[in-house]
């Protein structure tokens, strides 16, 4: 009896199917991942540039301007990156149907 569902008895392999099915699984998890990471990129790169843009002088509180500011570089910093996600999201389909 194998231990490992959709073994070859005979040979200890997976199926193809199996094999496949496993190849997608790991294919996701690693998009999965990246997605993450690109995510915490977007969001640590956006308090840095927006910070260093809106925040002039440190203290215990924001300003209303420094406030507003940081509000709108933010938002500017998402829009643009949803911009980009929706472009190379197309053009990666693209080829894939090229291929």
């Amino acid at each position: 009896m194998s231990f490992f569902r959709g073994t070859n008895p005979s040979t200890g392999s997976l199926s193809a199917p199996s094999m496949q099915a496993r190849k997608e699984e790991v294919k996701q998890q690693i998009q999965q991942e990246l997605a993450v990471a690109s995510a915490q990129q977007l969001v640590t790169k956006m308090t840095e540039n927006c910070f260093a843009k809106c925040v002039t002088r440190p203290g215990p509180s924001l300003a209303g301007s420094e406030e507003r500011c940081l509000s709108q570089c933010m938002q500017l910093y998402m829009a643009a990156f949803d911009k980009i996600s929706q472009t190379y999201v197309t053009r990666i389909s693209k080829e894939g149907r090229k291929q």
